[in-house]
């Protein structure tokens, strides 16, 4: 083996050795339990949720995006609350279920101080949002319900993103962007949040599950 030879495997390990204690950091830093199909899950609540809301609309003769929902009666609004509110607690309960298998799996802390960090962060832009949301509805304003909910969530993904799987950045972003076309064009609400929420969440888990978990 020559000199060169020598010392250019030698610079090879010790890139191997930088790169798997840049690994170790990296896992003991951030919360690495997030499943794939805990995004599968909630795309398919929200699409769900988008069919049962766009069945009321049609059954009740709504067109939501000709009267931007100036016209909902109390109870219309409410039926959409409590679709929007389902939607929301099947989401979290499969993220927890498939998220803790995966940590089970993995042999990895369900609840430790980088989940912590990740929900406050997650949830802090995310419960603005929802109090923002619920002055928009006290003030009429329902047109923008859903681009703001959709740009409250991505904003929350985007913080979350520094304590854990760095690629829900990328779904962020998504979301926010989404959310902020929402909001010009505005009859088209309903159909911004069951892309994002919905069609969104589904590429993203199933791109998540076969990057780290297939």
């Amino acid at each position: 083996m020559t000199q060169s030879t020598f010392i250019m495997n030698q610079e090879q390990d010790q890139l191997a050795t930088l790169h798997e204690i840049r690994n170790i950091m990296d896992r003991s830093s951030r919360f690495i339990s997030l499943s794939g199909l805990s995004g599968i899950a909630a795309g398919i609540s929200a699409l769900i949720g988008a069919a049962v809301v766009k069945w009321y609309l049609v059954t009740n003769n709504i067109n939501y995006g000709e009267t931007l929902g100036r016209d909902l009666a109390k109870e219309s609004v409410w039926f959409l609350i409590s679709v929007a509110g389902l939607v929301l607690i099947l989401a979290i309960c499969t993220a927890t279920y498939f998220t803790a298998r995966n940590a089970k799996k993995s042999g990895h802390r369900v609840w430790d101080s980088k989940t912590e960090r990740m929900l406050i962060n997650l949830f802090i832009p995310v419960a603005a949002g929802g109090v923002f949301c619920a002055a928009l509805i006290y003030h009429d304003l329902l047109f923008l319900v859903a681009p703001v909910m959709l740009i409250f969530y991505g904003c929350g993904l985007l913080n979350a993103s520094k304590y854990t799987l760095s690629d829900i950045r990328y779904l962020g972003v998504c979301e926010i962007v989404l959310g902020l076309l929402a909001s010009f064009f505005v009859g088209y609400g309903l159909l911004a949040w069951t892309v994002g929420f919905g069609a969104l969440h589904i590429v993203y888990g199933a791109l998540l599950y076969y990057k780290y978990e297939r």
